[in-house]
């Protein structure tokens, strides 16, 4: 796949993520993707800014989607 293959990608993953969070007043959005270190950059938004549980969210949940959705991806970070 190239960048902007994979860039569709993810925000498809994301979109299939965003409804869980937007259940309890969060979201999710695609900030960046660095292709030649795969590591994506996402920024969560509403109440998912501020919730205690973020980080497990974001390596159980969100992490996990992205990986098994596009086994080249290294790394999933949170950017504010």
């Amino acid at each position: 796949m190239n960048t902007e293959e994979v860039i569709v990608h993810i925000q498809a993953i994301l979109d299939q993520v965003r409804p869980y969070l937007q259940v309890d007043g969060g979201d999710i959005e695609f900030v960046a993707y660095e292709d030649q270190i795969g590591v994506v950059e996402v920024r969560f938004l509403g109440q998912c800014t501020q919730c205690p549980m973020q980080l497990m969210t974001l390596r159980a949940g969100v992490e996990r989607w992205l990986l098994a959705g596009i086994p080249s991806l290294k790394r999933i970070e949170a950017v504010r």
